[in-house]
């Protein structure tokens, strides 16, 4: 099974990695080094064509459990940020444990135990982030992006009120020897 998902992801990798690439790199000229953006992979409107800022809902679902699975097993290195973190702090992303003692409503007026166990909801993952490279061949306009690094990010949302309060990244992977060395 473990084959399985590394080819899977390997597979993944290098269809980002080598998908936009121009063979003619003589004639590209670097438009920028590092850029970082977020792309959208769950729509955030249900009257959007299903392409619209959306990754099917079974690929995304697919891609997001290849790219948590490789991490949380240590097929890959996972960073935060610039910070080398182990698969176990990985499985330990989005997990919260804890004991609430609630008093009774009814006699005998007793307090119980509530336990919650709370883990990482892949549908609260809504988008990936991306930090490449960008190239452009200045004759035809064709631009060649280069994938440095790619994160899951998480939808963060306000506890009491339920509010959206931004996004962050999970976890970085970075596929470039040089990062994450060169984020300092």
């Amino acid at each position: 099974m473990k084959k399985i998902i590394l080819s899977a992801f390997t597979s993944v990798l290098l269809i980002l990695f080598f998908g936009c690439r121009n063979e003619k790199n003589e004639d590209l000229k670097i438009i920028t080094e590092r850029i970082q953006y977020d792309v959208t992979i769950k729509a955030p409107e249900a009257d959007l064509d299903w392409w619209v800022m959306n990754i099917d809902g079974s690929r995304r679902e697919w891609l997001i459990d290849l790219i948590l699975q490789t991490a949380y097993d240590g097929q890959v290195q996972a960073f935060n940020y610039d910070v080398p973190i182990t698969s176990e702090e990985v499985q330990a992303i989005g997990y919260r444990n804890d004991t609430l003692i609630m008093p009774s409503m009814e006699p005998p007026y007793e307090d119980s135990v509530v336990v919650i166990n709370e883990r990482l909801k892949r549908q609260d993952i809504h988008r990936l982030r991306f930090l490449e490279e960008w190239r452009i061949n200045e004759k035809t306009l064709e631009i060649e992006k280069k994938v440095l690094g790619i994160a899951l990010v998480l939808s963060d949302y306000e506890k009491t009120t339920g509010e959206l309060r931004g996004y962050r990244p999970i976890f970085w992977v970075y596929f470039d020897e040089n990062y994450p060395e060169v984020l300092n």
